[in-house]
């Protein structure tokens, strides 16, 4: 009985570490998505301007060399 009760905490062991690691990524994941959700976002807005004739301030800019 010993021997079982031993392979079930180990068991278990191994099952939260394999949870926390999960967790870990999920929340990795998480900050991930929100950040390109937003350059999506500023992306959008960016083409929007352009479609609506507003100059690009990106491109209008000159390069630092002239």
């Amino acid at each position: 009985m010993s021997t079982q009760h031993d392979e079930l905490e180990v068991r278990i062991a191994y099952q939260d570490d394999a949870i926390e690691q999960l967790s870990r990524q999920l929340f990795a994941q998480s900050r991930e998505l929100a950040r390109m959700a937003e350059r999506c976002r500023q992306l959008e807005e960016r083409v929007q301007r352009l479609a609506e004739g507003e100059p690009d301030a990106a491109t209008d800019e000159t390069p630092p060399h002239y």
